[in-house]
């Protein structure tokens, strides 16, 4: 079975998370939003579809670039579009 890793791609702070443990993400559906130092709101999406292993993160916590905040256990098959 594959894990996917999703990760913060900047400093700032966890404002809200739209997925629950052990809930289907799909591709490219919105999970974070990430607060940045400069003020904007960053939406963090996976390339990945799948079922939500572990929430590394709660809202309100700070994150770094790199840090884990899910583990996703991907499907096996193929559900995007070209």
């Amino acid at each position: 079975m594959d894990f996917g890793v999703v990760l913060s791609p900047c400093y700032g702070k966890v404002e809200r998370i739209s997925i629950k443990n052990e809930s289907r993400i799909y591709e490219w559906e919105p999970l974070f939003a990430i607060k940045t130092e400069a003020g904007h709101v960053e939406m963090i999406q996976t390339s990945v579809s799948g079922e939500v292993e572990s929430l590394e993160v709660q809202e309100g916590d700070e994150v770094i670039p790199g840090m884990v905040l899910a583990y996703i256990k991907e499907d096996l098959f193929v559900t995007g579009s070209d």
